[in-house]
């Protein structure tokens, strides 16, 4: 084990379980009780481990080191939100996402706007492979729907987290589905089917409770609806050809082109799109790409303008600082022994396979709270306990469902976690409102138990897989 890897510190298991239940206090009083932004809390926490270390005889230096390598585990997310925002201000000053609401105001039912939200989040998901593009784009653009519809925006953005998040996990272009299969060694396309026992009856039942939610709960004022569209007509951006980027975005994610080269390609097609209807100076495009895209003053847009005008560097400042204090603090945790340590803890206890299945989805669930770090939740998780599987029979195949199961789609419902901070900014919203309503989510986390629990769909290692 290299210096990187080894321990700061040699901490007992229930020394470390109550670390752990001190930050969880620490950082759910802070933030629901007296309303802390999540930095100031993650802050906290982090300067009050810095003193537990330094009391422990521990150098700033080393400490800090642990912090930085834990900030490099997660460049990619910090740098994917970047072309995120450029991303979003492209889309709406191209007309992208206005057209797509203006052609939606048209398509969807009242009746079923949940249930639309849901299913269409879930097939943009699969084709683009990423949760954080989807709920970009279909979700600000549903989210910007909701209104019109007279729905309630909670529900929508938890139909849009549990579609996009199926998508995330189910499709064979997204990273974390592809780090859950390398991680414990097993075939990509395998891990995806093997998934379904789980997702499947996991989608059917969000999709059910989608479509009672709707039945009723919308009540759309058509008037509105006419008057949002001619708002959208007269912003100038509602075109057929404006869905073009969208084309080249879902095209070249279909080809597994890179994540960034994708943006940077969709980014191109729509600024070429956005000087078919309009001339805006360079200036313009600056401002829009770091502050978001607004729309000039002299148009009377009402509400309209309040939904087109997003996107922009600026917007993901906020997650992309809340990241780095995340991952800061995992790389702190794993530092100081006290993850290790909980690992630990916990493997005396795996005597059979219904018990391993429990400790590797709570590991990763408690990674995810602790931390608030999808990828490291499916790092740790899967080589902690992949020896642990093969001693107790099971394929490996189980592991990599199961910390996807209660790591992957677990991230969006933590506010501190990578997914939550993305997606406080981009909705408008605290992680809080929508998740009552992010059915698909916790339902994988309690399939996984029952069918650990049960042995159903449960693959063992002499059954010639």
């Amino acid at each position: 084990m290299n210096d990187s890897q080894q321990s700061l510190l040699a901490i007992k298991p229930a020394q470390a379980a109550v670390i752990a239940l001190a930050m969880i206090a620490i950082m759910g009083i802070t933030m629901i009780a007296w309303g802390w932004v999540p930095h100031l809390s993650l802050l906290l926490v982090i300067v009050s481990l810095l003193a537990f270390g330094f009391i422990k005889g521990q150098k700033f230096a080393d400490m800090q080191k642990r912090m930085t390598d834990g900030v490099n585990t997660g460049m990619g997310a910090i740098y994917l939100f970047s072309f995120i925002g450029l991303l979003v201000s492209a889309l709406m000053m191209s007309g992208a996402i206005p057209t797509l609401i203006y052609y939606g105001f048209g398509v969807l039912s009242a009746d079923v706007f949940y249930l639309s939200a849901f299913i269409l989040s879930s097939v943009v998901g699969i084709a683009l492979g990423s949760g954080f593009t989807t709920c970009a784009t279909v979700g600000v653009a549903f989210l910007g729907m909701s209104a019109a519809f007279g729905a309630n925006p909670a529900i929508v953005a938890g139909a849009v987290v549990s579609g996009a998040l199926f998508g995330d996990k189910m499709s064979p272009l997204s990273d974390t589905t592809s780090i859950a299969a390398s991680i414990v060694g097993v075939d990509l396309f395998d891990h995806i089917k093997n998934m379904m026992y789980t997702t499947v009856p996991a989608w059917l039942i969000s999709a059910v409770l989608f479509w009672w939610l709707s039945n009723g709960g919308v009540t759309a004022d058509l008037t509105d609806i006419t008057t949002l569209k001619n708002q959208l007509v007269d912003s100038g951006l509602v075109h057929g050809y404006a869905l073009l980027p969208f084309v080249v975005l879902v095209a070249l994610a279909v080809l597994r082109v890179n994540a960034i080269y994708t943006i940077s390609a969709t980014v191109v097609a729509a600024i070429l799109v956005t000087y078919v209807h309009s001339s805006p100076s360079l200036s313009d495009l600056g401002g829009w790409f770091f502050a978001g895209y607004t729309p000039a003053n002299d148009l009377n847009l009402g509400e309209v303008a309040k939904i087109i005008s997003r996107g922009g560097l600026q917007s993901m400042f906020f997650s992309q600082i809340l990241v780095i204090l995340a991952l800061s603090l995992g790389g702190l945790l794993q530092g100081l022994g006290i993850l290790p340590a909980l690992l630990d803890g916990m493997r005396h206890l795996l005597t059979k396979a219904s018990r391993g299945v429990a400790a590797a989805a709570l590991t990763s669930l408690g990674i995810n709270i602790l931390v608030g770090e999808q990828y490291l939740s499916l790092l740790i998780s899967g080589n902690a306990y992949l020896s642990e599987y093969k001693r107790l029979g099971l394929h490996p195949i189980n592991l990599s469902r199961t910390i996807e199961d209660s790591g992957t789609v677990i991230n969006p419902l933590v506010p501190w976690s990578v997914y939550g901070s993305f997606l406080t900014g981009t909705f408008a919203m605290p992680v809080i409102d929508y998740v009552p309503y992010a059915f698909f989510c916790y339902l994988c986390f309690f399939l996984t138990l029952l069918f650990g629990f049960t042995g159903l769909t449960i693959t063992k290692l002499d059954n010639g897989r």
